[in-house]
């Protein structure tokens, strides 16, 4: 590429970044950066400050019509790759307070389909008119199907990993030994002339049995900052249902609480279950998900929330102690989601901490590694760790 060639594509991007403002100084954009102009125009330029001078501030430019965001909706799934178009949706709801048009099922057949949008819809689900609700549930069964195409086959695999290794006996068949871990208990007698272990010790897998070997219990916050969460969580949770393995339980609170275990069976149902906003009963949902623990040594319970507890701050951490105490592995997630850790209640996290339990944001590429520790009572607090620096490496920090 020639020096002029290369002096025109940077013009070229920096008036694209730049937008309408930058015209004078570099020139219009034309052909296809003309529509992808206007597209971004639309939703980041100002027409004006209402005095006939242009503003330098960024506002809306797509105004309330259902018709105009849809064709602008279809505009920029052609002219940007379908991440782009997510944020710029996002955007275009918080921005131009786009909320009521989703209401409309035209409107949801023209947006492109992600968490996010789920989350919102969710939100609406107690205001949205009959027609509506068909086409927001193909919306939200269309992002259920790509998240359990992502998360499905490594959570089955990871917690039937851990439950294999978890079911380790000492008199293994000779086929079930796990012969890593004989030799690492064995080596003390190591026999020098032989140049070979002599094993006094088995240590072997147990075999696959179809009872439940571990309950499990998810208590979700859905008050509305933890939407993302919600939606991975309730996908989460089907999956986990499906393994015979595990006895699972899902429940959701704000200031109240509601179980929806019996709907596991289908992951939209669960999300619909929900009502996102509100406030938090922290306490209430625990002492709820207490009485579902039968078998304390046997159990895991995820707490999956903000910890901006409105109940009694007391009594919840009274509770997470007791069920520490009696040998159920407790796990709290300050998100589940792929954003990282959102604002949360310091306070009440370097509480839990005080009693062993860490509170940390996790991925949801990540949970099913959390899990298979939880389920092989490793330390959660070298796990969290772990995970943290892994973020920081990946992320250059």
């Amino acid at each position: 590429m020639s020096e002029d060639e290369v002096t025109r594509e940077r013009r070229r991007r920096w008036r694209m970044v730049l937008g309408g403002p930058a015209e004078e100084s570099l020139g219009q954009a034309e052909g296809r950066d003309g529509a992808m102009d206007s597209a971004l125009s639309a939703l980041y330029d100002s027409g004006g400050d209402g005095d006939g001078e242009k503003s330098s501030r960024r506002s809306a430019g797509l105004g309330g019509s259902a018709p105009k965001v849809a064709r602008w909706l279809g505009d920029i799934r052609e002219y940007f790759p379908s991440t782009v178009v997510q944020v710029m949706q996002q955007d275009a709801i918080e921005r131009l307070d786009l909320t009521r048009l989703l209401l409309e099922p035209e409107m949801l057949n023209a947006v492109e389909p992600d968490v996010h949008l789920v989350g919102t819809l969710l939100s609406l689900n107690r205001v949205m008119p009959e027609k509506t609700k068909d086409a927001a549930r193909q919306v939200v069964r269309t992002v259920v199907e790509q998240l359990e195409k992502r998360i499905a086959q490594k959570t089955r695999a990871a917690v039937t990993g851990a439950l294999n290794r978890a079911a380790r006996i000492n008199r293994p068949r000779h086929s079930d030994i796990d012969w890593n871990r004989t030799i690492q208990a064995n080596l003390k007698h190591y026999q020098a002339e032989h140049r070979t272990v002599i094993p006094e010790r088995l240590i072997g897998y147990g075999r696959r049995t179809t009872a439940v070997q571990r309950d499990v219990v998810l208590c979700v916050d859905q008050s509305g900052s933890m939407a993302a969460s919600v939606v991975f969580s309730g996908v989460f949770a089907a999956v986990l249902a499906s393994m015979k393995s595990l006895r699972t339980s899902l429940v959701v609170f704000d200031t109240s609480v509601v179980d929806l275990t019996e709907q596991l069976e289908d992951p939209v149902e669960v999300l619909f279950g929900t009502q996102l906003g509100g406030g938090t009963d922290i306490n209430r949902a625990i002492a709820y998900s207490q009485q579902l623990i039968t078998r304390p040594r046997d159990s895991i319970f995820v707490l999956i929330s903000d910890l901006y507890e409105g109940g009694v701050r007391d009594q919840m951490l009274r509770r997470v102690a007791e069920m520490t105490a009696a040998g159920v592995q407790v796990v709290v997630l300050l998100a589940l989601s792929d954003e990282g850790a959102p604002a949360y209640d310091h306070e009440n996290a370097a509480a839990l901490a005080a009693l062993g339990v860490p509170a940390f944001a996790c991925t949801p590429d990540a949970f099913p590694d959390l899990m298979a520790a939880a389920i092989e009572r490793r330390d959660l607090k070298a796990f969290a760790e772990r995970f943290a620096d892994e973020r920081k490496a990946g992320s250059g920090l």
